[in-house]
């Protein structure tokens, strides 16, 4: 005997509606496990510095994507910005890129518009010191460049231990690299690293005044501003350090929240 079941005619005329409904909704695009290192360093007399780190940290992050399932691609021509292409990749790496990070308008217009659709954008070093005329890019990054003091080791203290990229770290922690002052912060970055800048050393042979800086000073921040989600790190001189586990982890943990993994 075959059980026929009886639907009320309004349960049987909302279900086909909303059947209806649902499949006008239209479908949201993913977008790919993919990252874009970008490394470009230029100005137009050739005078800027360029850090011999940069082949260390793709390499990092290479193989971060190899043991977390990104696949990463890196460039340092300003030829692969245009809106069609940057649709490839969820997070944008500028790694120890400096000074002129594009060529043109059009290119700086679809890194933009990668951010305003929900790109993720991660800085490392001195990518602080790209794009320093373009107000948005220090918008995007949470600041510019200033000055650092000479290379000196320094203790780091982590400020916001429930974040993804600092998860696990001791609450403090010495390290040896160039301590980055960075102005023009955008005021809605939430700091997970820190120093206490007045037990730097040197700071009276820089051109600049310390005491305008921010105290504890801020070495890596995350935030989310104008659709996307940015995490900066301002360590990293050092190429042998993109092999240590701290630095690996901390620039590994802000691409996945960058990506939303």
């Amino acid at each position: 005997m075959r059980l026929r079941l009886k639907f009320p005619n309004c349960l049987l005329t909302a279900v086909i509606v909303l059947t209806a409904w649902v499949g006008l909704l239209p479908v949201v695009a993913q977008r790919p496990l993919k990252v874009l290192v970008y490394t470009r360093n230029y100005t137009p007399d050739g005078k800027g510095y360029v850090h011999d780190n940069i082949a260390s940290s793709v390499e990092a992050i290479k193989n971060m994507g190899a043991e977390k399932g990104f696949a990463v691609d890196a460039s340092d021509d300003p030829a692969v910005f245009t809106d069609a292409n940057l649709k490839q990749y969820s997070v944008l790496v500028f790694s120890n890129s400096n000074n002129e990070a594009f060529t043109n308008d059009a290119q700086r217009d679809a890194f933009k518009h990668f951010i305003e659709a929900g790109g993720g954008f991660v800085g490392i070093h001195s990518a602080s010191g790209s794009e320093r005329d373009w107000p948005y890019f220090q918008s995007v990054l949470g600041g510019k460049f200033a000055v650092h003091p000479v290379m000196q080791t320094f203790t780091v203290e982590v400020v916001d231990p429930k974040f993804a990229a600092v998860r696990g770290l001791p609450q403090k922690f010495s390290w040896m690299d160039e301590c980055y002052f960075i102005d023009h912060l955008n005021p809605d970055i939430h700091p997970v690293l820190v120093t206490d800048r007045t037990k730097l050393s040197s700071l009276d042979k820089m051109k600049i005044d310390p005491a305008g800086f921010a105290n504890p000073l801020p070495l890596a921040w995350w935030h989310e501003f104008d659709g996307g989600r940015e995490f900066y790190l301002a360590l990293g001189h050092n190429k042998e350090d993109y092999a240590k586990p701290m630095l690996y982890g901390v620039i590994e943990g802000g691409i996945l929240w960058a990506m939303k993994k």
